[in-house]
């Protein structure tokens, strides 16, 4: 039975190839841009749009058509910065949303048609092997082969192809969770040695050498366990990292007198309660000391849940506030159009155009008074950041924010405790909008190859992603994560002082259109 449903889902698919192939092989049809619409405006939509479905894989299930679309976008922004014609920036923009919906409608053949590919392809990444360098970039391509050869109409191709590739991404994915998840436990593992955690930490370090064993073997002997596999080798990384700080933390105590240690912890203690608020307790048992800030953390995190079901609350009555005054006002402007109706001819179409010159004016009046306010924003975000940490722009009613004080360990996707102070700042300017979609923005610099570097931006944008939804500054589905790698450079990478700036993050926050926050 299974096997007969496989069949016609199959043949159901192809059959919609065909038919979308086809329409494809013909010249692409599209609506052109309303005279009325404003061309950067549109511009931005379109770029968002694009960043949405490149977090969505079309970039990589249909990159051809993809491509087109961005070079529309790109062919309509340089209309716009020369002054060009408007006929000619609309045709682009409305071709560039065309070929966006082509992109689309490839991705979800794709995602049939090869979809163990694409479930490899995402493990092996996670797994790290974009770090592998030539051996990554040859099965990448030859993925790339699958997805194009599906937009040139070449299904056959696809299907006898993939199983080549999936087994290529699966013994990647399994080296490089050994060469990389278990060379770096290994790595670590050496210097604790070095720094003699086995006479320090005997227990920690015995631990983690086990851990490391039981990962090593899992993996060998179970390569289709993959969710275990993983936990298994973070278990590894985190008990070997454990092992190395336990040990340069007893070394660096046993330097010290006792009372410098008891000095130490109360300094320690007193930098806790002094940031979280709480209570000055020093002149009580530790144990009374630790409970303190335990339970303040505590309360703090019950207090930020609270307001964030609060919001939640308030923007689903709002909603419903809306809703209602949607109605109320269709109710009355069907009682109105009743009313017209009863009156000649000549008086409806007066009144009908008075009706238009005001809606005409009052959209004037909205749009100046929303640049208005979002110039003041603009302003009060400027004024949060130094020079040293963020440089503010405005790219039309967008607001990008440069954070030039961010930083990463080299080669990893951690934000560290030093940029909270920053990210604080960052919360601040989007809490300042009402509901904006924002953009997070990774970019590197050229050094090393492209797909780790595209694979690394990728992740750093996702880790201030998710540290923005852990703080509760807005829904899941208001912000997105792109990853550019190294192909948007703001200076030459061939200096030091350049490749500095290319690496970066860029916050992109746009404002629901009219609902800029009074």
């Amino acid at each position: 039975m299974m096997r007969v449903l496989s069949c016609i889902i199959k043949v159901t698919v192809l059959v919609c190839f065909i038919q979308l192939s086809a329409c494809t092989s013909s010249q692409l049809k599209y609506e052109p841009l309303p005279v009325t619409a404003n061309p950067i405006e549109e511009t931005n939509k379109l770029e968002t749009e694009l960043m949405n479905a490149r977090q969505e894989q079309v970039n990589i299930l249909s990159p051809t058509w993809y491509k087109k679309s961005e070079g529309s976008l790109n062919q309509a922004r340089q209309l716009i910065s020369q002054k060009g014609d408007m006929g000619a920036i609309g045709d682009s923009i409305s071709r560039g949303y065309a070929e966006l919906k082509k992109a689309r409608e490839m991705t979800k053949i794709s995602r049939t048609v090869i979809a163990d590919a694409i479930k490899g392809r995402e493990l092996a990444r996670v797994a790290g092997a974009t770090a592998l360098g030539d051996d990554y970039a040859t099965i990448e391509s030859q993925f790339f082969n699958l997805s194009r050869a599906i937009e040139e109409n070449n299904l056959k191709y696809a299907q006898s192809q993939e199983k080549g590739v999936v087994d290529a991404y699966r013994s990647l994915e399994i080296r490089a969770i050994k060469e990389n998840t278990l060379g770096e436990v290994r790595s670590l593992l050496a210097q604790a040695d070095s720094a003699g955690a086995d006479e320090y930490v005997p227990k920690q370090y015995a631990r983690a050498k086990q851990v490391l064993q039981e990962a090593d073997a899992f993996i060998s002997e179970n390569p289709y366990a993959k969710e275990e596999m993983h936990k298994k080798a973070e278990t590894a990384l985190f008990e070997a990292g454990r092992a190395l700080q336990l040990t340069r933390q007893s070394k660096f105590f046993e330097k010290m007198e006792p009372a410098e240690v008891a000095l130490w912890l109360d300094d320690t203690m007193k930098q806790s309660t002094d940031s979280l608020g709480a209570p000055d307790m020093r002149d009580q048992p530790l144990t009374i000391q630790v409970a303190n800030v335990l339970g303040t953390a505590n309360a703090i995190r019950s207090d930020r849940e609270f307001l964030a079901e609060r919001n939640s609350t308030q923007q689903a009555e709002l909603q419903e506030l809306r809703q209602q005054h949607f109605t109320e006002m269709s109710e009355l402007q069907l009682k109105l159009q009743k009313e017209v109706g009863k009156n000649e001819q000549v008086e409806a179409e007066k009144l009908a155009e008075q009706e238009r010159l005001a809606a005409e004016r009052q959209t004037v009046e909205n749009k100046l008074a929303e640049e208005r306010r979002f110039n003041e924003l603009y302003n009060q975000v400027q004024a949060l950041f130094t020079n040293v940490e963020a440089e503010c722009y405005k790219q039309g009613l967008q607001l990008v924010i440069r954070l030039r004080g961010m930083g990463f360990p080299v080669g990893q996707a951690i934000i560290m405790p030093e940029n909270y102070s920053l990210l604080s700042k960052v919360q601040r300017a989007i809490r300042s909008f009402d509901r904006p979609q924002v953009m997070i923005e990774g970019h590197t610099d050229s050094t090393g190859s492209l797909d780790l570097n595209n694979h690394l931006s990728q992740m750093r944008a996702e880790a201030v992603r998710e540290y923005l939804l852990a703080n509760g500054v807005m829904k899941e589905n208001n912000v997105v994560a792109v990853g550019f790698g190294p192909s948007r450079p703001l200076a030459p990478n061939n200096t030091s002082e350049g490749r500095a700036q290319n690496r970066r993050i860029d916050v992109v926050i746009t404002p629901s259109g009219g609902q800029l926050s009074m």
